[in-house]
């Protein structure tokens, strides 16, 4: 049977197309055609199931390449841990209502020093084995979207090296990076900010700051050639690369001739971030960034970044929600058309992880990964998602004890 969802203006890469529909058939999006030739003998018949748009927008399922909002799910509250299946259950629910078809849950690998409460306690390879398993029989069995794992490989941690060399080479792996949170440099060059930005979830430590950054001083890293291993096996493996809180244009150089990474992901400033364009890098900044007007670590503005143009992917890093009002508000701003913004969401990140034949934008041939968006004042709102071609999710909105969404 195919599907029609009609009445839309259809979000494509370069442009909208006011009444239009979308065929689908099966899994994959057969047409995209003006509503005037619907019923040509072709398209239509007997056999088609009809999906009202309601002059919404139809736009491409979001690919969020990276996100470490499971583990706010699972640990809410920093001395609370909650089971790890039932959150990465009720977590895909709420990552298909903020429009995510394709997650790349990004896991860290690290060691922690001097945290007993803090989020540090969750970051453990225990834990990161349990959901990197997790992910892989969600992917496998029954789910609503789609789960990846983005590893986070601080390279401070050489004890983890052969368990990461092991999750590229058994293909469990389907993004890495390397990073180097180490207070005094990178994201947290500046030491008051990295003492504000963690007070919170550093409420259990017992280390003073000082005696922190003595015994961080004092760790063994990663050997550069083992790495360079570990990159030469990811590129092998066809897994993306990508380097972490870039700070500086001669960082970016190093990461990209040394290591061949692909992505550069938040950059600390706009030096950087242009450094990476040159060199070829997809450019990742955080939609919270957008929404907030900034980063919460006093570090590079995602719009400054845009208007640059610089930047080429938006993740929700912590916060789903932010993907699809970023999209909206760059729009409204002026800042970016919606079809250029949708591509920070989509086809872009999608062209980054090596899937973009068959994701990221509203074109016959690829997969029926689909939402369909409409505004509540001014607010834009998932009310459908297909995956697969097939209805994931619908949301009813109505007024007052009975009227429906016709009267919104």
């Amino acid at each position: 049977m195919k599907k029609c969802i009609f009445n839309a203006s259809v979000v494509g890469p370069d442009n909208i197309l006011p009444n239009h529909a979308v065929i689908i058939r099966e899994d994959r999006i057969l047409a995209v055609l003006p509503m005037s030739s619907l019923h040509s003998p072709d398209q239509g018949g007997d056999d088609m199931r009809c999906f009202d748009a309601r002059g919404g927008y139809v736009l491409p399922g979001f690919i969020d390449i990276h996100s470490d909002y499971i583990e706010g799910v699972i640990q809410p509250r920093p001395t609370t841990l909650m089971d790890f299946e039932m959150g990465l259950r009720e977590a895909e629910k709420q990552l298909l209502g903020n429009g995510v078809t394709t997650i790349y849950h990004s896991l860290s690998i690290m060691n922690v020093i001097g945290v007993k409460n803090g989020r540090g306690n969750f970051r453990t390879k225990e834990n990161f084995e349990r959901l990197a398993l997790l992910i892989q029989h969600f992917h496998r069995g029954c789910h609503l979207i789609r789960h990846r794992l983005h590893a986070r490989y601080d390279i401070y941690t050489p004890a983890l090296y052969d368990y990461v060399e092991r999750l590229v080479e058994e293909g469990k792996a389907h993004e890495l990076s390397f990073m180097d949170h180490t207070p005094g440099q990178g994201q947290y060059r500046n030491l008051e900010v990295y003492a504000r930005s963690t007070a919170g979830w550093d409420a259990g430590e017992d280390m003073p700051l000082k005696e922190k950054m003595a015994a961080l001083k004092g760790r063994a890293g990663v050997p550069q050639e083992k790495l360079k291993a570990l990159a030469a096996l990811a590129r092998k493996r066809g897994v993306p690369l990508a380097s972490h809180d870039d700070d500086s244009p001669e960082k970016v150089v190093f990461m990209k001739n040394e290591y061949g990474v692909n992505i550069s992901e938040f950059p600390v400033n706009l030096a950087a971030a242009k450094k990476a364009r040159e060199k070829g890098l997809m450019v990742v900044m955080g939609a919270p960034n957008v929404l907030l007007g900034g980063s919460h670590s006093g570090n590079l503005s995602a719009l400054e970044a845009i208007r640059e143009g610089c930047a080429d992917i938006l993740c929700s890093d912590y916060y789903p929600a932010s993907l699809l009002h970023a999209a909206f508000r760059l729009e409204e701003e002026g800042v970016l058309s919606l079809p250029a913004a949708i591509r920070m969401l989509t086809l872009n990140p999608a062209g980054a992880m090596g899937i973009a034949a068959g994701y990221g934008s509203v074109e016959a041939g690829k997969k029926a990964d689909l939402l369909v968006v409409r505004k509540i004042r001014r607010q834009p709102v998932v009310n459908q998602c297909f995956i697969n071609g097939q209805t994931t999710l619908q949301f009813e909105y109505r007024i007052g004890g009975g009227e429906t969404h016709a009267a919104c």
